[in-house]
């Protein structure tokens, strides 16, 4: 099989969740798809940054983790650019406006949740009203809402049902709020920004790469529309859950507590809920990492009700016969397989023989005392995708700190002496000049943060998913220098 075009030239990226833009033109708490997301696609391209890879986009679950979304094909609702709106005709000016103190506050480098949801619901709620009052007649036309919601209808129902009960069960909500059509409005209005951000992206060069979480949480619009999909008690409780075998560094493993698949079932219906899902994420990204690749081959089982993973087994999965499905609905997967983890010869076949990248982290190559790490640069092959680091890991000035002085000692030989001054700027050269034809870097490298900007630590239920970029982090030198290294390695 023939390897995607847009993983076969040399290119550089960055890794950035929308939620971490920063305040601006409105964007409260959180970044949205408006104006500060397309003002980041002009830094990027004077950053000579082609590819701007993000997480999980659906509605966030449990501790606001993009990993925990309640639906595979909606995107969440906070994500909504008021500002653009206002440019809609849906809102007045003065939806947008902040006073000083709202505006000290939220340029702060963590993003805060409760804050958007108080100041964007009531918004969202004027902007629904105002709609349904003029469509057709100004703003978004009811003709492109129509199409929205035939085009859409085999999730779109599905979500509004959940959204709509999810609402109603948390109480102190308003009327809009329990209406589908509500929910099926902001879902119209996301697809409209999304798109014109994906178009603004394409105007400068810029490809979006989407990240594909393998297994659905208990708690969504995948699972309640569709149990039969999944592994479930006749009450709806899971089975089979997800999950990791214990290992050195987690006695009792991981249990992720997300219902397993009845593949039997997938299987009689062709995969077509996992194509639609599949199809949908590719409406909105050029690329893809299919988050958890192994679980294409195997997956680990651990038996309902269970409350730690010690009493789990590994269980087969029909991953290459989903993949020749797909590939017959989409030529060739424009697929990163996320390689990572408990590795079987089978993975690495499954994975070669559909042409997919593997990933490399950086931050794993100086452990080996003998220098044969496949992390390390020089053992990259071209058909990878390079990475310093991704969200689960400690920013590289974070990691650096914290590394035994042998290892320190390991990364200075190999990066140079100017490692043990900037090793964010040194660990992000070493990205960019590896053989991979892929490199993507976290933002927080390029601008060389510490610790307190680590976008997530796995296993802790709290503080996670909330660095934020300040305004003032996106100037002019900081592209200029990214540019000179990415024109450097020829990306």
């Amino acid at each position: 099989m023939t390897i995607h075009p847009l993983l076969t030239d040399r290119s550089a990226g960055v890794l950035l969740h929308p939620t971490s833009l920063p305040s601006r033109n409105g964007a409260v708490g959180i970044g949205d798809l408006g104006p500060t997301a397309r003002g980041f696609c002009d830094w990027m391209a004077a950053a000579g940054l082609r590819r701007w890879q993000m997480l999980p986009i659906g509605p966030v679950g449990a501790g606001d983790s993009p990993y925990s979304a309640l639906s595979s094909f909606a995107i969440e609702p906070m994500l909504v650019s008021i500002a653009d709106l206002v440019t809609d005709g849906l809102l007045p000016s003065s939806a947008c406006r902040m006073s000083r103190a709202e505006q000290a506050a939220d340029d702060r480098d963590r993003a805060s949740w409760r804050r958007v949801r108080a100041w964007k619901t009531p918004r969202l709620h004027a902007a629904f009203e105002t709609f349904m009052r003029t469509r057709g007649r100004r703003g978004p036309s009811g003709r492109a809402y129509g199409s929205f919601r035939t085009r859409t209808a085999s999730w779109l129902d599905h979500w509004c049902g959940f959204a709509v009960a999810r609402a109603g069960s948390r109480g102190g909500t308003t009327t809009i709020d329990l209406t589908p059509e509500f929910h099926a409005f902001v879902q119209f209005i996301l697809d409209r920004q999304w798109s014109a951000l994906r178009d603004h992206a394409l105007d400068r060069g810029i490809r979006l790469v989407g990240d594909l979480p393998i297994f659905c949480g208990a708690d969504s619009a995948d699972v309640e529309g569709r149990p039969d999909l999944f592994r479930l008690d006749r009450s709806g409780r899971p089975t089979v859950l997800t999950g990791c075998p214990p290992d050195p560094f987690a006695i009792d493993g991981q249990l992720w507590g997300h219902p397993h698949y009845r593949w039997a079932t997938h299987r009689r219906e062709k995969y077509g809920w996992w194509r639609s899902r599949v199809a949908t994420t590719l409406d909105r990204f050029d690329l893809v990492r299919i988050d958890h690749f192994i679980g294409f081959v195997r997956a680990y089982e651990v038996p309902g009700g269970e409350t730690t993973a010690r009493h789990g087994r590994w269980g087969r999965t029909p991953g290459r016969e989903l993949l020749e499905f797909l590939s017959r609905d989409l030529g060739t997967p424009p697929f990163i397989a996320e390689d990572l983890g408990d590795m079987t010869p089978a993975v690495h076949r499954l994975r070669d023989d559909f042409s997919l990248p593997g990933m490399r982290i950086l931050q794993w190559a100086f452990f080996n005392e003998h220098g044969d790490s496949n992390d390390l640069p020089h053992r990259h092959p071209s058909h990878a995708v390079v990475y310093p680091g991704t969200h689960d890991n400690d920013t590289v000035v974070g990691w650096h700190r914290s590394l035994p002085a042998a290892v320190k000692a390991r990364f200075r030989s190999y990066a140079g002496e100017d490692a043990a001054r900037d090793p964010a700027a040194a660990m992000t050269r070493l990205a960019l000049t590896s053989p991979a034809n892929t490199a993507i870097v976290q933002m927080q490298d390029l601008l060389g943060l510490g610790r307190r900007a680590r976008m997530n630590v796995p296993g802790t239920p709290t503080g996670n998913w909330c660095w934020r970029l300040r305004r003032a982090d996106l100037d002019r030198r900081t592209a200029a220098g990214c540019r000179h290294l990415t024109t450097a390695a020829g990306r």
